[in-house]
């Protein structure tokens, strides 16, 4: 307690060592005692009594040098506040890795890259990769549920199964 008219101590500030004297030239965060001008962002060193901050390593945060510590999206750009998503080596955020033909989501469906890194899904990526058949002109793509597919290659020219006749009986018996 204090004698006469002294302030009362209230603690030890953490960041000066100093003792903090009466009530209103201190404050207590991350359990800690504070002078209220010591009490500053790690890195900007503005005084935090009263705002928003985060706690980060034992040590107070503003929030603006919070969000830049903060790794960003490589879509947007903004910093990842909740879950990210790591794909093709690097991060995202889950609603913006999406195929670049059909904007779908792709968190937690298969896809793939074609040569440029550019991310597909799969059906987009075999309409626009696969070889397509010579005769209907179709992609040559797995079945639906199937990865793999079977295609004929004739004089450089790619069939479906189904699609592909011999072109010598077809015209002597059709």
């Amino acid at each position: 307690m204090s004698s006469g008219g002294e302030s009362p101590i209230i603690g030890m500030c953490h960041k000066c060592g100093e003792k903090v004297l009466g009530e209103g030239s201190g404050c207590t965060a991350m359990e800690k005692v504070y002078h209220i001008q010591c009490f500053t962002c790690h890195i900007c060193h503005i005084e935090l009594r009263g705002k928003p901050f985060y706690a980060m390593d034992g040590k107070p945060y503003c929030e603006d040098d919070y969000l830049n510590t903060l790794e960003k999206c490589c879509v947007c750009e903004k910093p990842i506040l909740d879950r990210i998503l790591r794909a093709t080596g690097k991060p995202y955020h889950p609603n913006c890795f999406t195929c670049v033909v059909c904007s779908k989501s792709l968190d937690g469906i298969p896809f793939t890259v074609d040569a440029t890194n550019q991310i597909h899904c799969i059906d987009d990526f075999h309409k626009k990769f696969a070889p397509r058949c010579c005769v209907c002109r179709e992609p040559i793509v797995p079945e639906p549920g199937k990865t793999e597919t079977v295609r004929v290659v004739a004089l450089d020219r790619s069939f479906h199964v189904s699609c592909y006749k011999c072109e010598y009986l077809c015209h002597n018996w059709g």
